[in-house]
C-alpha cells in the first residue's frame, strides 16, 4: 500500500512541473472534466470486468481506476491519506 503514497506523490511533481511528454500532466493541463470523464470511464470498465469474472481484467481496470481517482484526488487538494481517514471515522 505504500507505493499508493508514493504515487501520489509523483502526481503531485506531474501536476507541479506539467512535463511535456507525460499522459499524467496532459490530464492535469486539461483540467477536472477530462479527468472525470476518465474516472467514470475506468469505474465502467471496472463494472465489465467483475461481471466477465476475468480476475486478470479486473486488477487491470481496478489499477486504471484507481489511479484516475488519485489524478482527481490530487487536483482536488486531497490525499488518500484523507480517503482512508474518513474510512477509518466511518469504521471505528
Amino acid at each position: 500500500m505504500e507505493f499508493l503514497l508514493q504515487l501520489e506523490q509523483i502526481l503531485k511533481k506531474r501536476k507541479e512541473e506539467l512535463p511535456e511528454k507525460s499522459y499524467t500532466a496532459d490530464l492535469f493541463r486539461s483540467g477536472v472534466d477530462r479527468i472525470l470523464k476518465k474516472v467514470g470511464e475506468e469505474a465502467g470498465e471496472v463494472i465489465i470486468a467483475a461481471k466477465n469474472a476475468d480476475k486478470k481484467e479486473l486488477t487491470h481496470e481496478s489499477a486504471d481506476l484507481l489511479f484516475h481517482l488519485q489524478v482527481l484526488l490530487v487536483e482536488r487538494g486531497l490525499s488518500l491519506t484523507d480517503v482512508v481517514e474518513e474510512l477509518r471515522k466511518r469504521h471505528s
